[in-house]
Order: structure tokens, then sequence, then C-alpha cells
């Protein structure tokens, strides 16, 4: 395994030595609980903006999907819809609040966060039909929540990557323009069997436990494994997505996906900007209140957003 930096070290050993049970240990419930209550003890300080409004978006089915929208002020702005990490079994509106206000703030751009459906509730394709759905209303209602529908980018982090990473695929055969995909370790691959996965099967924080049991209580049978809206990476054709940015962790299970991704995109013509960030893990930019590296990444991504999304 590749060395931690010595701050990300700490917050390991701090990690462990706070004896919580893993994920896995406790029911789905509990497990979701569990998150929401760590989610923010590394985040940076709250930014205040000028607009933070709740509403919701229909899913096909009916649903209303809550979304929060972010803006540094009252313009009207283009916006990144951003879809949080959790394996597609925890996570929230709440848990990344801190993040897509600091990428809204540091972009100069609105943010649009959403609350797609999470499992064991709620199967595959739930989350990337959630996913696809709210992009495209927002596509169509951006002039009233006063955003700009014209420039869109999307974002999300781990699972969140991948639902990003699927609509700027269907966005493409919709004919749906999308300026940046926004990706930090998203999940790519159909089955956790490659080099990183093996070398860092046992963490730290994210391990080989906590992805197949976030996998089994999505997923209806093995066969959903290989569909492409799970694994990007076996997504047939990608030419002419998206442009997209992808920031991953060294000591991340997923960073040979992520790095994966990359080159499928780059093969086909893709512009893609691909940062790795050393010594560090998997969820390390939700830790910008203990490791520098978190605050770079916020930093390279709103730089990404702010270049991509300007008229």
């Amino acid at each position: 395994m590749p060395a931690l930096t010595p701050k990300m070290a700490s917050v390991v050993e701090r990690m462990a030595r706070a004896g919580h049970p893993p994920l896995h240990a406790l029911t789905p419930a509990e497990a979701k609980a569990a998150y929401e209550k760590g989610a923010g003890v590394l985040e940076v300080p709250k930014p205040q903006l000028a607009r933070v409004e709740d509403s919701t978006l229909p899913a096909r089915d009916g649903h209303a999907l809550p979304v929060r929208l972010y803006a540094p002020s009252h313009e009207v702005l283009p916006v990144l819809m951003y879809f949080h990490g959790g394996g597609f079994t925890v996570g929230s509106i709440a848990t990344h609040d801190t993040l897509c206000r600091v990428l809204s703030r540091d972009s100069g751009c609105a943010v649009v966060s959403v609350d797609y459906r999470l499992a064991p509730e709620h199967k595959f394709p739930t989350a990337s039909d959630d996913a696809w759905d709210a992009l495209s209303q927002l596509s169509q209602q951006a002039s009233k929540l006063g955003l700009d529908g014209g420039r869109i980018a999307l974002g999300g982090d781990s699972a969140g990557g991948t639902l990003a990473a699927v609509c700027a695929i269907l966005a493409r055969d919709a004919g749906l323009s999308i300026a940046l995909q926004l990706l930090f370790y998203p999940g790519m691959t159909a089955h956790q069997d490659t080099p990183s996965h093996l070398r860092l099967a046992n963490g730290p924080l994210l391990d080989e436990a906590l992805i197949s049991w976030f996998f089994g209580l999505y997923v209806r049978t093995p066969a959903d494994r290989d569909d492409w809206r799970f694994a990007p990476l076996n997504a047939e054709d990608v030419e002419g997505v998206a442009p997209a940015w992808i920031g991953l962790a060294e000591c991340d299970p997923l960073v040979d996906e992520g790095i994966a991704y990359a080159d499928k995109l780059r093969a086909a013509g893709v512009a893609v900007d691909l940062e790795i960030y050393r010594g560090v893990i998997h969820e390390f930019i939700k830790m910008g209140r203990a490791l520098p590296e978190a605050l770079t990444a916020h930093a390279d991504a709103a730089r990404a957003l702010k270049e991509a999304l300007q008229p």
C-alpha cells in the first residue's frame, strides 16, 4: 500500500481509536444514521451563501426527489448538479451540505444537490433513474429556479460519481449539452477485482467488506453489476460525452478504476483532467479540517467548474 501522509495517518489512527463499529456490522438504518452523525466531523467550516433553498423535482414514477439549491448570489448562474456518495445505501443532501457549499462559493456557480433514493428499499437502477430524472427536470426548469439551463455540469463522489458519469452518457444520447463531469473517486467497475481493490482490501475506511455490503444491498441480481449504469467502464461507447475532471485518492481501492475510466474517455477523444492526490484515502474531500489535500482538491475542482461553465 502507498504510504499515507502523516496527517492522513493521524486521522486513520483517531478513527480506529474511536472504536465505532464498521457500517457493514450495522443494520442499513443504523448505518445511515451513523454516517449522518459522523459526516461533518472533519469538514471545513460551513460557508454561508446568498441562496440555500430546498425544493423537489419529480421522478418518472411521481416520487418527489428532494433537492437543495446553493448559490453565492441571486444572479442567473450556471449550475452543477451534484450526487452524494455512500455506496447507494447511505448519505444525503445533509451529509454533503458543506462540500456543496464550498464548491458553490469557490466556483461562483450554483449547485443543486439531489437526494436520490437509496438501498435496500430502492434497488438498482433506481438511483441512476432518479439521477437522470433530476437532471432532465433541472434542464427544463432551470429558468424557473433562476439558473442558466444552457450551462450545466454534473458532479459526484464515489457512488455519486458513478451517477454523474452515467448521466453524462445519457445526456449525450439525449442531446443535452453538459459542460463538465466532475468525478471524485467514482465507482466505475463491475467487479472489485482491480489491483488497487486487492491491495487495499483491508482499507483503511473503505474496505472490501463494506463495498460488498453496499453493493449486496443495491443490486437485484449479480447480472446488475455488469450493466453500464452500475459500472460505466462497461459502457459500449463514450465518444462525445462531456469533458471530465477526475480527482482520485492514491490510497483508495477505487483508484485504478478511476484511472481506467480516464483512459477510456481519452481513447474516445474526450478531454480529461486527471488529478491523483497522494497519500490520502477514500472520502478525503470531506476531511478539509485535517487534510490540506482536501483543500487542494476543493480548489482544483472549483477551478475546473469555473473554466467549464464560463460564458
